[in-house]
């Protein structure tokens, strides 16, 4: 498998972002990660998809779409689209409707930012998902860096704080989406999960104070998501835009927060009958399933099983253990960053059967 690293839901000024895709191909290639995806809101913009070069890099940059009804109040059930490769914003009034027509123009539906708090000293609303009953969707966005930092703006001192600290906001995943995840897997459901950025590189005032509220090249620095796909990018978009998609699709991704330490490298397979999966495929537990994890370097990593921390293991980089039983496997590793621990990598589940 060759991993990549992407960073998806971002904006340009073809909705609420400050910098062109050109300006974000260049903060991507300074970055140092291989695919971005943008998704301007109720918006699907032709003509830019491609790569992005500059001396020996290159980055390969899609456009995808975030979709919501903007008639609604309040406003819920944010909805990024990938792969559609046409305008959906027709259809967001009705979100499983929504995701019907994806699904049939072949693109991939994901839930964007789940747990969207409102911060109401800044007439910030809350931006949660909360049409649970919708089917067929391919993921939910675990991990959502903006929606992280909305949380923390309880008073203008904190916005402050973090606006000139912006490597001190990330902690890990909200606990209510981390636990809805592992409620959907376990009702039986495939539920690939992402990490994104939503960055919008704001320029933001606070009296005399002025900042870009987290430039683009911070967030590609930060909470990304690393895709394994089956063969390697050839630097044609057709094939390329195939083998990205298809990797989201199936699940052969982890959620990285890559600012504390890299994360590329990271494994989680899983052994037996004569058969190795990886993230996001099943296999059956007849006669043990050995779950093999491999770190980039050594950290705290949990094994949780059906939302329950099976094992836990301190400061180690490879893990084993022997599964008997079925259930949804999938993996939590921390490290500790400017004094506190800090998610660092959430797998997708295998699912053993």
């Amino acid at each position: 498998m060759h991993e990549y690293i992407l960073n998806l839901h971002m904006h340009t000024p073809y909705s609420d972002g400050t910098g062109s895709h050109e300006t974000i191909a260049q903060a991507a290639l300074q970055a140092g990660i291989d695919i971005v995806i943008v998704t301007d809101h109720n918006v699907w913009v032709a003509g830019l998809q491609g790569y992005y070069t500059q001396d020996e890099e290159r980055v390969l940059l899609l456009v995808g779409e975030e979709v919501h009804d903007r008639t609604r109040d309040p406003q819920k059930n944010h909805m990024m689209i990938f792969g559609a490769e046409r305008e959906m914003a027709t259809y967001a009034r009705e979100p499983q409707r929504l995701i019907d027509k994806a699904n049939e123009a072949g693109g991939l539906t994901f839930l964007a930012h789940p747990h969207d708090p409102e911060a109401p000293e800044f007439h910030e609303a809350d931006l949660s998902w909360v049409d649970w009953e919708v089917q067929g969707y391919t993921g939910i966005e675990l991990w959502n860096a903006m929606s992280e930092f909305k949380g923390l703006l309880k008073n203008k001192l904190t916005a402050i704080y973090y606006a000139f600290n912006p490597e001190r906001v990330a902690h890990g995943p909200y606990p209510q989406v981390l636990q809805k995840w592992d409620e959907l897997t376990q009702a039986g459901r495939r539920v690939v999960a992402v990490g994104g950025s939503d960055a919008h590189a704001m320029h933001a005032s606070l009296g005399p104070i002025k900042r870009v509220l987290f430039p683009y090249e911070f967030h590609f620095q930060a909470v990304n998501t690393h895709i394994l796909t089956e063969q390697a990018l050839t630097g044609d978009l057709e094939g390329d835009r195939t083998l990205v998609l298809a990797a989201l699709r199936q699940g052969h991704a982890f959620v990285a927060y890559d600012l504390p330490a890299p994360t590329r490298g990271f494994k989680f397979t899983a052994h037996g009958m004569g058969k190795s999966v990886w993230m996001g495929d099943e296999i059956s537990c007849q006669h043990g399933v050995t779950l093999q994890i491999k770190l980039p370097q050594r950290a705290e990593c949990r094994l949780v099983r059906n939302g329950e921390t099976l094992e836990t293991w301190d400061d180690r980089e490879i893990a084993t253990y022997i599964a008997t039983q079925p259930g949804v496997f999938r993996v939590e590793a921390y490290l500790n960053f400017h004094g506190k621990s800090r998610g660092w990598i959430f797998s997708n589940p295998i699912y053993v059967r």
